[in-house]
Formats: structure tokens, sequence, C-alpha cells
């Protein structure tokens, strides 16, 4: 910031706050313009980048008593006055701030005070504002200056098909050994996160808090699986119940079974739908995919080999792997 810059600017205004607003006042209408004009929250917007600066850089001044009392005292003696070229007029610029500054940090001419005091706030690291001064940024948002954003912390979590589709609320523990309660929720994937914001370390210098990042991880189901938002499952028919026709039951994930028609002449591979009966979420809801596979049976009794014979015999004589074979040789 340019020294004119010290007497322009209300930082006060800037925020939208009175000159007697308390830290805790200062520190909640900050977190409220920080969030609204965040560089994240407004991807290439000038507009809100330079605001953000704007409000960052005022609770920095503001947010810190030292830097408030100064600039308080600069506001104060600096009202209405402006910096001269040199020689032009005589009188007037630097003579006219630091000769009130003077009289109340000690004399210009006194070591140890006047001008030496007021040109520490400006270059106590050899150009720009010193260490933890004016217009020092603080490692916050983007270098944009205000304060840091406290640490995230992670955690892990292996959770069980029917609880990952469902949902429930579990403890955990993070990597700084302390317990928490987490919300899954319904139809959470493997390898989700769930952030919960706010909850991870403070900011060490009164920002805003980090989150507690949690991967979850799902273990597989013996019967079903996921697509998206479906449940998919094999659902075995004998041969007769798919060359003549069935009704059969077909599990759910946690419910009553459903009843299906499998239509004669139905193939291995073919694919029954239920519709909402898959993973209920925020999302939406999916449906019960039951793919039919035909069981061939492994033991036959002489009578069901006979009945076989029979209707080999009497079944059409297509071969199957015909159009198999003619698409090979193409």
């Amino acid at each position: 910031m340019a020294s004119q810059d010290w007497f322009d600017k209300d930082f006060y205004k800037v925020l939208g706050v009175d000159k007697g607003v308390s830290a805790a006042d200062l520190k909640k209408t900050y977190r409220k313009l920080a969030r609204q004009y965040h560089p994240d929250s407004n991807p290439g917007d000038a507009k809100a980048e330079a605001k953000f600066k704007e409000i960052s850089e005022a609770y920095a001044v503001l947010n810190d008593p030292e830097q408030r009392e100064e600039y308080d005292q600069i506001r104060a003696m600096g009202s209405g006055a402006r910096f001269s070229a040199p020689g032009a007029g005589g009188g007037g610029g630097f003579d006219d701030v630091f000769s009130r500054f003077g009289q109340q940090r000690g004399s210009a001419s006194a070591p140890g005070g006047g001008f030496e005091d007021f040109f520490s706030m400006f270059d106590q690291q050899g150009g720009g504002f010193g260490s933890g001064r004016f217009g020092q940024t603080t490692g916050g948002y983007r270098g944009f200056g205000g304060p840091q954003r406290g640490a995230d912390v992670t955690a892990r979590t292996t959770l069980d098909f029917v609880t990952a589709a469902k949902g429930e609320t579990i403890t955990l523990q993070g990597e700084d050994g302390v317990p928490f309660k987490v919300k899954i929720p319904a139809g959470v994937a493997d390898g989700q996160k769930i952030r919960l914001r706010g909850r991870g370390r403070p900011s060490p210098d009164g920002g805003e808090n980090g989150d507690i990042v949690v991967t979850v991880a799902v273990r597989p189901h013996p019967v079903f699986s996921r697509e998206g938002l479906n449940l998919r499952l094999t659902v075995p028919v004998t041969f007769t119940e798919a060359a003549l026709g069935a009704t059969i039951e077909v599990p759910t994930l946690g419910g009553e079974p459903v009843r299906l028609r499998v239509a004669p002449g139905t193939p291995s591979g073919r694919v029954l739908r239920v519709k909402g009966r898959g993973i209920h979420s925020s999302k939406g809801t999916g449906d019960l995919l039951a793919e039919v596979q035909v069981a061939v049976p492994q033991h036959l009794s002489d009578e069901a080999r006979e009945a076989l014979e029979r209707f080999h015999a009497l079944e059409p004589k297509e071969n199957p792997r015909a159009d198999l074979m003619a698409k090979a040789r193409q």
C-alpha cells in the first residue's frame, strides 16, 4: 500500500462496521464477507477478487489491537492531509502530517521518537510494511491477506454394504486421537469423502476452522453390487423355468423379497428390472436389476435323463452357434 492510502482508506467502511466494533463482531463480519467474495466462490470475477483483497487487508489491520490503535491515530491526525511533491509551494505535504505525529509520539527531532517511530511501521524489513504490520499477508486465503484457515483433520472408515446404502451415524477417531460423530448419508459409495465443515483444527490467527475429511470404504456384498444408484444381482433359474416361464422370488437389500415373472424362453443374461428397489439417496432412487442365469443340473436321475433324451430328439435341429461361426469368419 502506498503511504497516501493510510489516510485515504477507511477500513471500517470497507467492512461495514462502526469504529467501536468489538473483536468478536469484527471477526463475524469478516467471515461473512470472506465467504461471499472468496475467489473460489466467484471464479473469474475480478471485481469479487479485488473486493476480497480489500476486506482481507482491512481485517488484517483492525483485528490486530496494536495495528488498529496506530491506524486510528493516523486517520485522526491525517484527516484531510495530502502528500505533496518536494518543493511544491513549500509547507504542507509530509510536514503537516508528521508535525502532528511528533506532538503525540515525541519530537520529530528527538532521538528514538517522531519520524523514527513513524517510519518503523513502513520499513522494519527493508521495503513493504514490517512483519505483522500494515499490508502484510498472513498466508491466509490464496495469499491475499487475512487470517489463515485451520488445518483439516482426516479419518477413514470401512462400512458394510447395507450401512453404506441405508446411512447411519457412527463414531470415529481422527488422526489427532479425538473421537467425533459423523452422519453417513444414505447411498455413500466406496471411496467417497465426507467433509464435516468447520470441525477440524482451529485457525492460528482467528480465521475459520479446518474441516474433518472422512474417506469411506465399503465392503462387498455377497449378493448385491452397485451400478450408480442401481443394485444388481444374479438370479439362478432352472432350465424348465427359463423354457416354460415361471414366477420367482428375488431378494431385496434389507427388505422383503419381490416376485418377478420370467417369460417363457428367457435366456441367460436377460435383465429383469424392479423399479424403485435400488439405492435411496438425496440424489434419487435407483432400481433393482436381476440378471437371469440358467442353472444346469449337475446330477440327473435315470428318469430325468431319459426325459431329456426324449426332449433332445424332439427339439428343433437349429444350431444355436451357427450365427457365431458365420461372424467369426468375417
